[in-house]
């Protein structure tokens, strides 16, 4: 899985190199492939409805791969979560503050649904990132 801080402009790959890896990250972050992308970038338009496609996909994503750093195994989400909250100054050049709650509950909250991709409205989202604030303080 290649992060935003791995790229390297020194390092020539081939296209087919390229290629692979492309496939490799739409399957980390996509699994379901693309009705899954349409149907997450469905409801981030609805929570975020001045964005667009691209600039929800770049907080969502950075989220999703620090949320899959911290929590290694399911006893660890909660201090994952506690964390994303936590050191959003590290971060803010990427996802704003006041977005990072609405982000950790999509993460989440896709971290759960499985192939019938299931997802919580963007009023549940909206209520889950509300809890995160609550239990935090």
């Amino acid at each position: 899985m290649m992060g935003l801080g791995d790229l390297n402009f020194f390092i020539w790959k081939s296209k087919a190199q390229v290629q692979q890896e492309q496939a490799d990250y739409e399957k980390w972050a996509f699994p379901y492939g693309q009705p899954q992308r349409e149907k997450l970038v469905k409801l981030m338009l609805e929570i975020f409805p001045k964005e667009n496609e691209a600039t929800v996909l770049i907080p969502f994503l950075t989220c999703k791969e620090l949320f899959g750093k911290l929590a290694k195994s399911p006893d660890l989400v909660d201090a994952a979560i506690n964390k994303l909250l936590t050191d959003i100054k590290k971060y803010k050049r990427i996802i704003r503050k006041q977005e990072m709650p609405t982000y950790v509950a999509l993460v989440v909250a896709d971290s759960r649904v499985d192939e019938k991709l299931e997802y919580p409205t963007a009023q549940e989202i909206k209520d889950m990132a509300e809890g995160f604030l609550v239990t935090k303080t």
